[in-house]
């Protein structure tokens, strides 16, 4: 869910612009209202830490934006916490909010994802003078994500918000190759990150299937 960025692959700071153009827009920066309205409302669950976030997260389901009855619709942060089902911006601008009310400064992030191409979104934040990627759609991965996974991520576009404004960026677009001195650690990374977790699916898929046909035996 969570993956250090390494400055050198990542425009982590982007430059400023009045609004966001036609360069936002093309690759899905088309917000059903105004930005403030998705930073105005209160929300009623106040995420302590990234793991109370990962928790409500587990219970949310992702759904494609072409299966939308409105295409394009960006669900405010408290819609979503009700409905508990949205696409990727949906779970973005949430997670954006959360992380913001943890008192980190973050940004909501849109640009292009490896295999799910233009129009993905995440979020950005800094703690301790780094910076990480937040991907809350992986939440099944566990609190950290690979790094070698977040150079897939090309953020065209972000939002700040202090508290009282907003602020819009555009970012360019940098060489995502892992720089030699980084790969090996990456590889491992990667490998033990991804093979936990299949371990644990493999452990939790048995359960849950035997889970359900009780529960349908039951009903029936």
């Amino acid at each position: 869910m969570i993956a250090e960025i390494f400055p050198e692959l990542y425009d982590i700071q982007g430059g400023r612009v009045f609004a966001p153009g036609t360069r936002a827009r093309r690759v899905g920066f088309r917000p059903t209202a105004h930005m403030e309205r998705y930073v105005a409302q209160p929300l009623n669950t106040q995420c302590k830490d990234f793991t109370e976030m990962r928790r409500f997260l587990s219970a949310c389901r992702g759904r494609e934006m072409a299966h939308a009855r409105r295409l394009d619709y960006w669900q405010p942060p408290e819609q979503f916490e009700a409905r508990k089902t949205g696409d990727c911006v949906d779970f973005a601008l949430w997670a954006w909010r959360q992380v913001l009310a943890m008192g980190y400064p973050a940004r909501f992030v849109g640009g292009k994802h490896g295999k799910l191409g233009e129009g993905h979104a995440w979020v950005m934040f800094e703690k301790n003078g780094k910076h990480y990627l937040l991907e809350p759609q992986y939440w099944l991965l566990g609190l950290k994500m690979p790094r070698l996974s977040a150079l897939r991520y090309h953020p065209k576009f972000s939002v700040a918000w202090d508290g009282h404004k907003l602020q819009y960026f555009e970012h360019e677009d940098r060489n995502t190759d892992p720089l030699f001195r980084y790969l090996p650690g990456l590889v491992g990374e990667w490998l033990w990150l991804w093979t936990r977790y299949w371990i644990w699916f493999a452990y939790k898929l048995p359960i849950a299937m035997i889970t359900r046909l009780i529960g349908e035996s039951r009903r029936n």
